[in-house]
C-alpha cells in the first residue's frame, strides 16, 4: 500500500499547461517534515523535467495556513547528525521550487513563516489573501533562516527591510508585507488562489521557449554586473530567436490568429 502523499498536484486549463502544487499536510498546517521535504522535492524533479508544463502555482488545500515552516516537534528529538541529515533533505526541497525552470507564483492565505515564507520567496511572484500573516521568525527559536530566506528577501527587499524583519523576526500582516516589497500583490482573503492561477494562465499563453529563457536570463543574470548580464541575456536571446516558438509567434502575428506555440 502506497503511503499517504502529502501534495496534490493539479492540472489547469485546456492544455494542462498550468501545475498546482498543492501542500497538503492541514494537520500540521503544512509543517515540513522530513518526508514532507522528500515529497517536495520528487514532485518539483517530475515538474522540471515535463516540457508540457508551462506555469507552476503553489497553493494549500488549507486556508489557515500556507506553510508554517519546519516541523518543530519532527526537530526536537533529533540528535545532531539527524539535524544534518534534515538539513540536507529540506535543503533540496527549497531549491526545488526556486530551480523550477518555468515561472512559479505563490498564493499565500493564512501563515506562510519560515520555511513556509522561503517557498512563497522561492516563487518567481507572491499573491497573498488580505488576512495572510508572513515573516521569517527563525532567530526566536535559535536558528537563522535556511531556506533561502537571508538570500531571496534581501535580493527581493533590499538590505535594511530584508535586515529588519529577519533580525526582528517580525510577523507582518499582508499590507505590511506589500508595504516593503515581500508580497506582489494582495486580493480579498480566499481569492489568493484564483489570482494566482488567473496570472498561471496569462504566462501559459505566452511562448514557452520565450518564457523559460527570459526566466533563465533574468535568474542568471540577476548576480552578475550589468556587462556580464548582458552577455547572458544575449545568449538566452539566441536559444529563442531560432526556435519554433519565434517562427510560430511571427506567422501568428502576421495571420492575425492565436499562436499554437511548437514549444522548441
Amino acid at each position: 500500500m502506497d503511503a499517504p502523499t502529502m501534495l496534490q498536484l493539479v492540472r489547469h486549463g485546456e492544455q494542462g499547461s498550468v501545475v498546482e502544487l498543492a501542500l497538503d499536510r492541514p494537520g500540521s498546517l503544512n509543517a515540513i517534515s522530513t518526508a514532507f521535504a522528500e515529497e517536495i522535492t520528487a514532485a518539483t524533479a517530475r515538474l522540471a523535467a515535463d516540457p508540457t508544463v508551462r506555469a507552476v502555482v503553489v497553493t494549500s488545500t488549507g486556508d489557515r495556513a500556507f506553510c508554517v515552516g519546519a516541523d518543530l516537534k519532527e526537530r526536537n528529538g533529533f540528535t545532531d547528525a539527524q539535524m544534518m541529515d534534515h538539513r540536507l533533505t529540506t535543503r533540496l526541497a527549497y531549491r526545488g521550487v526556486l530551480d523550477l525552470p518555468v515561472p512559479a507564483v505563490a498564493a499565500v492565505e493564512g501563515f506562510a513563516l519560515g520555511g513556509g515564507m522561503e517557498i512563497a520567496l522561492s516563487c518567481d511572484l507572491v499573491v497573498a489573501g488580505e488576512g495572510a500573516t508572513v515573516g521569517l521568525p527563525e532567530v526566536g527559536v535559535g536558528v537563522i533562516p535556511g531556506g533561502g530566506g537571508t538570500q531571496l528577501l534581501t535580493r527581493r527587499v533590499g538590505w535594511s527591510r530584508a535586515a529588519s524583519m529577519i533580525f526582528t523576526g517580525a510577523r507582518l500582516t499582508a499590507a505590511e508585507g506589500a508595504a516593503l516589497g515581500v508580497l506582489d500583490e494582495v486580493v480579498p482573503a480566499g481569492t489568493a488562489r484564483e489570482r494566482a492561477l488567473e496570472i498561471a494562465a496569462r504566462i501559459a499563453a505566452n511562448s514557452p521557449v520565450a518564457v523559460r529563457n527570459a526566466k533563465k536570463a533574468m535568474r542568471l543574470g540577476m548576480g552578475t554586473d550589468l556587462a556580464s548580464g548582458l552577455e547572458i541575456e544575449d545568449a538566452c536571446w539566441r536559444a529563442t530567436a531560432f526556435s519554433g516558438d519565434r517562427r510560430e509567434g511571427v506567422a501568428a502575428f502576421a495571420e492575425k490568429r492565436t499562436p499554437n506555440w511548437p514549444g522548441r
